[in-house]
């Protein structure tokens, strides 16, 4: 008997998400800082998935601020600088909540550093259930250890609390041969394997992160998030962007 796929139209694929969003994408057209009408724009963008019962968690990161490894870290101390990293992202983390909740959305902000003022502590459990009770929750501070990224914060925290995938928000359409912007020529990949994003030392996540999702099978989809609509479309399994995972498909 042949098995008939009842999934409604535009459905969502994925029970529970973890987007990671840059610190940049928060910026808009600001060389620095935080534009209130992007971040209110992401807020309608992760409402409009969560209205669809889908769970949401969040990792952003804080470059629009500070960046450990960056130029505004001069010759400081590498522990320290990543350290004001972190507190970068608790500040994005703080800015994110307060455009969800303008938009009728509930959400947490979770922090691996302690700031009781601010946030609460990241407690497995209860990040799950809030989750489970339609809550967007938003993971602050990276690991709360230096020398790993946000990209490796989200790795870990999706696994932590069982998403089915990893939503990459960037400012292209996937993950290319060559940096599409530098390289006009550069093709864009519609899948590709953890294997060969780190063979290729593709950007797509750090090799940490990677080697995470990939000991673990947790996929990847890379997509642009300037491009309204797209986190609805990846969960209702559209093919946007580039997918990473074990084996193509």
């Amino acid at each position: 008997m042949t098995s008939v796929n009842t999934r409604p139209e535009g459905a969502p694929v994925f029970r529970r998400i973890l987007l990671k969003a840059s610190g940049e994408a928060l910026m808009g057209a600001q060389a620095y800082g935080v534009d209130v009408g992007v971040a209110r724009s992401i807020a309608d963008e992760i409402r409009a998935v969560h209205d669809l019962g889908v769970q949401v968690a969040v990792v952003v990161g804080g470059g629009n601020i500070f960046r450990g490894v960056s130029e505004s870290a001069g010759d400081m101390d590498r522990s320290s600088a990543d350290y004001i990293g972190m507190l970068a992202t608790v500040m994005n983390s703080v800015v994110l909540q307060d455009a969800l909740e303008k938009v009728g959305v509930h959400t947490r902000v979770q922090s691996a550093i302690n700031i009781p003022q601010v946030a609460e502590p990241f407690i497995r459990r209860r990040a799950i259930r809030h989750l489970e009770k339609g809550r967007v929750v938003i993971f602050a501070a990276g690991t709360g250890n230096p020398y790993f990224t946000t990209d490796s914060a989200a790795a870990l925290r999706a696994l932590e609390i069982k998403a089915d995938v990893i939503l990459k928000a960037t400012k292209v359409e996937g993950v290319y041969t060559a940096d599409p912007v530098k390289d006009p020529t550069a093709t864009r990949y519609d899948c590709i394997t953890y294997r060969e994003v780190l063979e290729q030392q593709l950007k797509v996540m750090d090799a940490s992160a990677i080697s995470l999702c990939m000991d673990n099978d947790l996929p990847i989809v890379v997509f642009n998030m300037r491009t309204l609509g797209n986190i609805q479309r990846v969960v209702a399994g559209e093919a946007v962007g580039t997918r990473v995972c074990n084996e193509k498909q």
